[in-house]
Order: structure tokens, then sequence, then C-alpha cells
């Protein structure tokens, strides 16, 4: 029997060659102008030969307080737009992999420098920017964000449809919402950041209101044949957050908006969090969010071992298998994991004679007639 992770899926006319999932990753590594530069050509590029059946492109700003930091990728101007294309032209000319795009805005934890040299706030005057949130409550060891107006908060929303127009005329074949991690759409979704009492804060369906309307605008501006899915965190691991319930609430919603798929993620809210990690730690959020509601669900975390990727999909946890750090540091586990599954994942023809069995001819287990490009 085939390995379900090795299957076709369909999400809309989007039609994906097996259910890896490469995780959109962030590089810090745009100019100060937030375009692609070689390392996107480099990194990307090797993504896309793989052997996943789909690549979402890191979190991309929708504007300029939308970076995490001064180095993240936008998608708010034209001439970041022109710097992707010589990136996804390569990617489409040497790679299987559809290509996705996760558009984001970091809200309350942005504005600070890259992982490798300390992540401290940059401050405004060095090249930083004052952040914005759902209220005036900072996260914790950051500055006091500036919170947002029904006017602004109107422009933000323009922003992410001017975005994805730009990425549908790229012509990526995927497009995902960033509503997760402590970033600005989580902070409205959980309560343990909104405070508001307005219309956009309160009690649930107050505080989903926002994340929907920028859903469903969109949906609107992407074309009808294409997927678009939501990263959402299903908890905030603290009493008295965000719940797997009201996750499931959520994914209802957004399905009703014509959102095709939620990846399942968590954290990243509040530093008080407590979570168990172990493999396949996120597993029964993606479970309980396909069965309460029947949308796709993406898993993601802690999903290294093939067979536990497997497992998932038989059982019925998730229909998709994300990969982030795993990919970083195994980028061939597509084809480790087809080799182990006894399955066929697409590389190539230049990579032929990587496996043992190409190289010493070993006719009882034919590495490339099982994993020939497709």
């Amino acid at each position: 029997m085939t390995a379900l992770l090795f299957t076709p899926t369909r999400l809309r006319d989007l039609t994906l060659a097996n259910r890896i999932v490469v995780s959109p990753m962030a590089q810090y590594s745009a100019d100060a102008e937030g375009r692609a530069t070689p390392w996107h050509l480099m990194h990307l590029g090797t993504l896309a030969v793989s052997g996943a059946g789909l690549v979402i492109m890191e979190a991309t700003a929708v504007e300029p307080r939308g970076r995490v930091s001064p180095r993240c990728l936008g998608l708010w101007t034209e001439a970041q737009a022109e710097a992707l294309r010589p990136v996804l032209a390569f990617c489409r000319e040497h790679g299987d992999a559809a290509l996705g795009i996760q558009l984001a805005h970091a809200g309350r934890k942005g504005s600070v420098g890259r992982p490798w040299e300390g992540n401290e706030t940059v401050p405004e005057g060095a090249g930083g920017w004052q952040p914005v949130s759902s209220c005036d409550l900072a996260y914790p060891g950051r500055p006091v964000p500036h919170a947002l107006t029904i006017e602004e908060m109107a422009a933000i929303k323009a922003d992410f449809v001017a975005a994805t127009r730009r990425a549908a005329e790229l012509g990526f074949d995927l497009v995902e919402l960033h509503a997760a991690h402590g970033y600005l759409l989580n902070s409205f979704l959980s309560p343990l950041a909104n405070r508001r009492t307005d219309a956009y804060g309160g009690d649930r369906a107050g505080r989903m209101r926002w994340p929907l309307e920028i859903l469903a605008a969109m949906r609107q501006a992407w074309p009808a044949e294409r997927p678009l899915g939501v990263r959402i965190s299903a908890t905030d691991w603290v009493e008295g957050g965000w719940t797997p319930e009201d996750s499931a609430v959520f994914a209802a919603e957004a399905r009703a908006q014509g959102c095709d798929y939620v990846t399942a993620s968590s954290g990243g809210v509040s530093p008080e969090q407590r979570i168990a990690l172990g493999p396949g730690y996120q597993l029964p959020l993606a479970r309980r969010i396909r069965e309460a509601t029947g949308i796709p669900t993406m898993a993601v975390g802690l999903l290294h071992d093939p067979q536990l990727a497997e497992r998932a999909l038989q059982a019925g946890d998730a229909d998709l298998i994300a990969l982030g750090r795993g990919m970083l540091w195994e980028p061939r586990w597509a084809w480790h994991a087809a080799d182990a599954l006894g399955a066929a994942a697409p590389f190539p023809p230049q990579y032929a004679r990587s496996h043992p069995s190409m190289r010493f001819g070993d006719p009882g287990r034919p590495f490339l007639e099982r994993n020939r490009l497709r």
C-alpha cells in the first residue's frame, strides 16, 4: 500500500504531489528595503527541489511596521515583488513543489534584531519603530505598543489585500495568513493580549472579528481557484488564554469565509506558556479542529520521524504534514522519508547519483525508478 504521506491531495484547483509541506521559516536576510537577496534564491531554490509537495515562503510583512526585524521580507512595494521574480522563476524551472507565501504582521513583537545578533529591541531612530497591537499591553520585555485605531486597522487590512494581489500577480499557488505566535492578529484573538473595549475586543466573537475580516478581504482579492489558509496558535498554553475550543470556533468561521485549511501551531503570545514538548505534540490540536469543523488541517511541530508523520495521516490527525526546523537541518527529508516508507518523491536528475543504490548499481532497490522526477 502506498504511504499516505506520498499520495496527492487537492486544495481547490491546486493538486499537491504529496502531503509534505515546507513550513514558512523567517530568514532575516532581506536587504534594508525588505527585498529578497541572493540568500533567498539559494534557500528557496534548495527547498523547491527537496521533494516536498508544497513550499511556503517565510512570513512576509504587509507594511514596514509588520516586520519582525529590519531585515525581514516585505511585500508592500512593487520593488519587493520584482526582487522575488527571479527567485520564483528558478524554483519553478528546477523544482516540482507548489509555491506558497505567508503574509504577516509582527505587531507588538516587531522591531527587534536578528536572532543571531541578540534579538534585542531596535529603537526608533536606529532603524526600528514603535510596534502596534490590539491595545497598549506590551509583550513582556518589549516596548509598549501603539494601540491601533479603527482607521489604522482599516489601513492595515488594505495592506493585507494589496500584498495578496501582489502575491497573485507573482503567481504564487497558495497564500497563508499568519494569525499565530503572538503576532498582530494573534494579539487580537488572545484574551491575554487584547484588552480592547470596542467591537474588536471583549468576548471571543469580538476578538475574532478583525482577523476574520482580513481573511475575507484576502479571499476576495485572491483568485477563486487558488487555496487560502490560515496559521493559528490553537492554544496559548496559559490558563485564561486562547483554547482549542476557541480554535475550533475560529476555524469554522474561517471556513465560512472561504478558508481552505488551518495550520495548527501553538503558543507565542506569552512567555508564561507551559508546553510539554515531544514528537507530534501539536497533533491533537490539528485533529480537534479537523474533527470539529471538517476543514483540512496542516500539522506542524516535531514531526521529523517519517513513521510518525505517516501514522498521523493514517489516523486522521491532519491532511498535511509541515516541517520547519527539520527541513533546515535536513532539506532532503522527503527523499529519506520516501526511502523509509517505500514511496516516491520528486528530485532533480542532477542528484540521481546521490543514493548508494545508484552509485553501486544495486538492482534490488531501484531508487531512481521509485523516485524519478515527475
